[in-house]
């Protein structure tokens, strides 16, 4: 096959993907993003593109165990009942509009910092609406603070969320000095968002109840009985531990991978946790490694990506366009495009490169509800109950607390140094 003729095929297969990823399924059908992702795997390998053998070698198993695992984790967690004892506990003692916006925008961003953020906005979620409800207050404010807060915490850690886990594997930055880099202006963030969320509702938060604040909800039920709470130890015990693990420097695919099995080694059916795995998130992971990778060899080979690189500011440059295509076609395949061109970049620009696209491509998630999936579960799961998140609801924090974030993150990577 000619370098032309193979040049054009995977413009073709990689176009076709990425708009795909863009619109959310392939025009006409409703081939999802993890469907579109195969797809555009297969179309490679279908055309003499990639070898059988450097598709496999292209696709980052370590992330994809780290995921796994990691999932596994969360939903052994969430059996237990733990989200909706800590929910209970962090939010049923407080009244106030604007303390319990505080209360759920830290529980958020504290948890999405160790879990995974999307599996904690599912488990939050009907709690907050659950408790607004009780209380009679109107629940978009705090909804809304959720998201947000979800995707400002997860920005603090390697296991905060799934594009920072590709980071971690890409780049071998450990654990430690991964939340040592980010977590302080994650913080700031959240302290940010806030302020926003409180001075854009400042009227609903001040005048409570809405019409769509009916105490009729029960959220998640919480698990009562000695089976439970011994799950329960057990779950706490072994998040905690595997924490511990990542911040001592082992292998975080390895102690994903590792806790996973100790908790599957229970009396709990596996059907049962197998349902909250996100098989499509690890599917689509698989085919865009396959994509990118011929992206990178017939594409950007030749394209003077290695001169340009060169030249460009790791932290300013990396973060306004990682931005921007995190909120085209989603912060996970706007990492994996990135990749070529931090790796060619100077050795010394390298790490705080992979830190600015890690931060930028998180905290850009919260322009729009369509800028991460965090945001979709809050709007949807609302919406099943009732309340209805509007385009306007969100972007009134959202688009502020970006393009401040944004900014702060950026000058904190560019002039802070440790």
């Amino acid at each position: 096959m000619s370098g032309t003729t193979a040049l054009w095929l995977t413009l073709f297969w990689f176009g076709l993907t990425y708009l795909g990823l863009a619109l959310g399924r392939l025009p006409g059908l409703r081939t999802d993003r993890a469907g579109v992702s195969l797809v555009g795997a297969a179309g490679v390998l279908a055309c003499g593109l990639l070898s059988f053998e450097d598709a496999v070698k292209a696709v980052d198993f370590a992330t994809i165990a780290l995921l796994l695992g990691m999932m596994v984790v969360v939903a052994f967690l969430r059996r237990a009942g733990f989200f909706a004892r800590l929910a209970g506990l962090a939010l049923g003692r407080v009244k106030s509009p604007s303390g319990l916006l505080a209360v759920t925008m830290l529980l958020s961003g504290s948890l999405s910092a160790l879990l995974v953020n999307d599996v904690v906005c599912l488990a939050l979620t009907p709690l907050v609406l659950h408790l607004t409800r009780r209380l009679g207050l109107d629940p978009r404010p705090h909804l809304v603070g959720l998201a947000v807060a979800s995707n400002l915490g997860s920005a603090a850690t390697l296991t905060g969320n799934p594009q920072n886990m590709i980071i971690g594997g890409l780049s071998g930055i450990s654990y430690l000095r991964f939340a040592a880099k980010l977590a302080p202006p994650a913080l700031i963030g959240l302290a940010i968002g806030y302020v926003v969320t409180l001075v854009a509702y400042r009227k609903v938060l001040r005048n409570g109840a809405s019409p769509e604040t009916k105490p009729n909800g029960n959220g998640d039920r919480v698990p009562n009985g000695k089976r439970h709470t011994t799950l329960l130890a057990k779950s706490l015990f072994v998040t905690v531990a595997a924490v511990g693990l990542f911040f001592a420097g082992v292998p975080m695919a390895v102690v994903a991978l590792g806790a996973a099995a100790v908790l599957l080694l229970d009396r709990v059916n596996p059907a049962k946790v197998y349902a909250h795995i996100d098989w499509g998130l690890l599917l689509m992971f698989a085919g865009l490694f396959v994509v990118v990778r011929a992206f990178e060899v017939h594409v950007l080979a030749a394209s003077g990506v290695d001169e340009w690189a060169g030249r460009a500011d790791p932290v300013w440059a990396l973060s306004g366009l990682s931005a921007v295509l995190s909120n085209v076609v989603s912060n996970v395949p706007a990492v994996l495009l990135f990749k070529p061109v931090v790796g060619a970049m100077p050795d010394a620009a390298r790490e705080t490169a992979w830190l600015a696209l890690a931060l930028a491509s998180t905290f850009a998630g919260n322009l729009t509800v369509l800028g991460s999936v965090a945001n979709l579960i809050v709007v949807e799961q609302a919406r099943k109950e009732g309340v209805t998140i509007g385009f306007w609801d969100y972007c009134r924090v959202g688009i502020p607390v970006t393009l401040i974030t944004l900014v702060v993150g950026a000058a904190w990577l560019a002039l802070v140094r440790y």
